[in-house]
This record gives C-alpha cells, structure tokens and sequence, in this order.
C-alpha cells in the first residue's frame, strides 16, 4: 500500500535548516531532558518523510525540537503526523504527559466499541489509575496552541452545540439506559468533536472547548459503564479526565475521577473506589461548587460504607450535606444539574444499605424514591431497588417484593445492565424464602420482564 509522503515535516525541516541526522539528534537531545532513552536515527527520520508511522511520544519530540530550532510553537498537525499512520501504545491506557500525545490517541480510543457480552476484565491496573489521578492532581495547564495547519476555526458557537449534544445523550442516558445511543454517540464523537479539537480556536474557545469534550467524552464513558462494559468505560473516563486538565477544569476533572470511583465501588473494589473519591475530594477544593464537592464527598462515603466503615461514612456524608446545604449559592455547570436531593439521599440510601442499617437505608430510600423526578429513571430504578433491599434487612418480606415488583415494571423501558444486576442480587437475597407465594410471583414477573429486555 502507497503512502503519501510528509511534505509538511519536509517543508519545515528545510526552513529550520537540519538535515535527517541533525533532526534525529535533536529528538534524542530532547528525549534525554525528559528521562527518556530514544533510539531515533536519521532512517527512522527517512520514514517519516516518506509518510512512515511514528510513536506518539516521539512525535511529541519532533515537535519540541522543531519549535525549538524555528522559535514558535508547532503541534502535530503541523508537523503532518495527524491522520498520519501512528504506532501506538496499547488503545486507551495511560495518561498522556502531553496534550499532543492525547490528540494523537483520541482517534483510537474513539474506535473502541462494545465486545458482544459485558465484561468486567481487563480494567487498567489499579497502579495506572492511581498514576494517572496523581498526574491530574499536580497537573498545571496546557498551553492551548490552535494548529497552524488548521482550516476550520471553532467558536462558541462549535461549543455550545457540543454541549447540548452532551446534555441530550446525558438524558437519554437517564431515561433509557446505556444501551440507548452508545454507539450514535461515539460516532459523533469521532467524526465531530476530534476535528474540533484539532482546529484553530482562541485560548478561551480552546478551555471551553476541551472542557466540553471532556464532558462528552466522559457522558461516552458511562454510557458504556452503564451497558456492562467497563474496561472501554475505564479508558473512555481517564481520556475525559485528560481533556478536563487540558481545559483547566478541576471541578470537571473531580467528577471523573468520581465516576471512576462510582465504577470500582459498583466492581466490589472497594479499596480503589476510596482512593478515587479521595482524590475527587481532594482535587476538587478550591476549584468546584459546594454541589460538585458535595457529589464528591457523597462517592467517598459510598465507597467507605462498602468497606463497612461506619465512622467514615457517617462523617462524609455529613460532610456532603454541609456543603450541599450551600449548594444554590453559586452557579453550576449544567453538566451537574442532576446532582439535587434526590440525588444525594439516594447515594446515602445506598450507603446505610451496604452499612447493613436498614431503619435509615428505608427511611432514605423512601424520601430518594419520593424526590426523584421520573425523567431520571434509571435513578428512580435504582432507590426503589435499594428500598426493596432494606425493607428486606428489616425482616418486611411482602413489601419487599411489591416494591421490587414496581421497580422491575416501571422499568422495562431501561437498557442498563446495572439495574439488571440490582435485581439479580435483590432475587438472590429472596431465594432462601422461595416457597412464600409472593416470593413466587415475584420471580414470575422478573422473568417474563428480563426476558422482554433481553430482546430489546
């Protein structure tokens, strides 16, 4: 298969005077101040001219070298190595230390679909989350420099309409389910938000460009999350996590690393969830609304209470309701809006379920199921099952399984593996009381329902 040759590097080699040998020099120069040993030789430099693949970090170099030579900042658009073959690492993993190298890997991590069954192998290791939540934390802003090789120039206008696409798979993700528009999404993703991103914009369209990105992608992440399948959720959170810092959005930034918690507690890795919350909490001061630090603080009690911290539990969320009792002093970003009572309580609801502390988890799950607005079903699923769950700790049998009942019903429409396992683990506390007739039926009409959306 031909390749087109890179008269882009080619042109701006000549203006900076180097030959191969002198290029290649030049990168193992700048690879060498960044502690890193890299082999590139004036043939290696013959390939990329010639429109050969080149490793993203190496690029990276490339690219600081040339702007080092010409005196003024070139991206890897400008050199010709977007769209250009690339040999990446694995698709997904890591944190990228450059915002070049994290345009280089969008396209790839944009590709990933879901397998043809959930699966909740091959996570990232626990040591490259962790890495990659302290890499954020002590991360200072990108230099967002426009390509000057770009044609298309984005403005709020490009911005906005990123956001309310955002906002509207964000919704149906709450009525439906992640099985609803996962791949519509990440099909817009790729074709219209990695363009943009490679576009020439200003320094305040670039923030909020990044920022909505980060917002999209992360909408991207739980939808897959949602759907079962939470190795591509995990890769698809630390890229959002990676567009949040490039935008200088800490409290964007938080809320993924929070949603990575949310993801590991549901996981039963408990340890894990804790130290992501920790960092959503820890990360977040100074730079989130009392309802962002609140929503943080709400994941780290959740992920105590699974470790049956009941101290620790008790104290954050305590904490959540301090900072939530403030939470209309300020304005919010639209991409937190569901974070209302409703949503604080049923988190508690959840907590004081895992606690083993059925009085409260009922008292909680009866306000959450009384608060929630229908258009967040998923959610209104969720605390009727947690409801369900506690009236069970608390000996109420029947009524455990009339509300199971209505959840179940009421939520035929949903396309969520995780409710689909809420009501596979409510069925398994129930089984030792199988010959109770409402036990029975209850079985009966979760069948016939799972069977229906299995179907869908």
């Amino acid at each position: 298969m031909s390749r087109e040759p890179n008269h882009r590097l080619a042109e701006l080699m000549a203006e900076a005077g180097v030959s191969n040998k002198g290029l290649a020099r030049r990168v193992r120069d700048i690879a060498e101040t960044h502690g890193v040993d890299n082999g590139t030789t004036h043939v290696a430099v013959q390939r990329w001219l010639q429109g050969g693949g080149i490793k993203p970090q190496t690029a990276e170099f490339v690219a600081e070298a040339l702007s080092g030579k010409l005196q003024r900042k070139l991206t890897l658009s400008d050199l010709g190595f977007v769209g250009a073959p690339v040999e990446a690492r694995p698709i997904g993993t890591g944190y990228a230390a450059s915002l070049a190298e994290t345009l280089a890997t969008l396209g790839g991590i944009a590709q990933l679909s879901p397998d043809d069954r959930p699966s909740d192998e091959c996570l990232l290791p626990e040591s490259e989350v962790n890495s990659a939540a302290f890499s954020w934390m002590i991360s200072r802003p990108d230099d967002l420099i426009a390509s000057l090789a770009a044609t298309r120039r984005v403005d709020m206008k490009d911005v906005a309409a990123m956001r309310t696409v955002a906002d509207t798979f964000t919704q149906l993700d709450f009525l439906y389910g992640g099985g609803h528009g996962h791949t519509t999404l990440r099909h817009y993703f790729k074709h219209e938000v990695i363009p943009l991103l490679n576009g020439s914009f200003s320094t305040k369209v670039g923030k909020a460009l990044f920022g909505a990105a980060s917002e999209t992608l992360q909408v991207l992440g739980w939808t897959a999350y949602d759907s079962g399948q939470h190795s591509i959720a995990n890769r698809y959170l630390l890229a959002a996590l990676r567009l949040a810092q490039a935008a200088d959005d800490r409290m964007l930034g938080a809320c993924v690393l929070a949603n990575l918690s949310h993801q590991a507690n549901y996981l039963g890795l408990a340890l894990r969830a804790l130290q992501l919350a920790r960092a959503s909490v820890e990360g977040g001061k100074g730079g989130s609304t009392p309802r962002g630090m609140a929503l943080f603080l709400a994941h780290e009690a959740r992920a105590l209470s699974t470790t049956h911290d009941y101290d620790g539990a008790k104290r954050a969320m305590k904490e959540a309701e301090k900072f939530f009792a403030r939470a209309d002093t300020t304005d919010d970003p639209e991409w937190i809006s569901y974070m209302d009572e409703a949503e604080l309580v049923g988190e508690f609801s959840h907590c004081f379920r895992d606690l083993k502390r059925g009085p409260e988890a009922v008292r909680f799950a009866e306000r959450a199921v009384a608060l929630t607005n229908p258009k967040y079903a998923r959610t209104l699923g969720f605390v009727r099952m947690v409801l369900a769950q506690s009236q069970l700790l608390n000996g109420e049998l029947e009524q455990a399984a009339a509300t199971a009942t209505q959840a179940v019903e009421a939520a035929e429409a949903l396309q969520s593996a995780r409710f689909q396992r809420y009501v596979k683990t409510f069925q398994k506390g129930i089984s030792v009381h199988s010959g109770n007739p409402s036990v029975g039926e209850f079985n009966e009409r979760v069948r016939n329902a799972m069977s229906r959306m299995d179907d869908e």
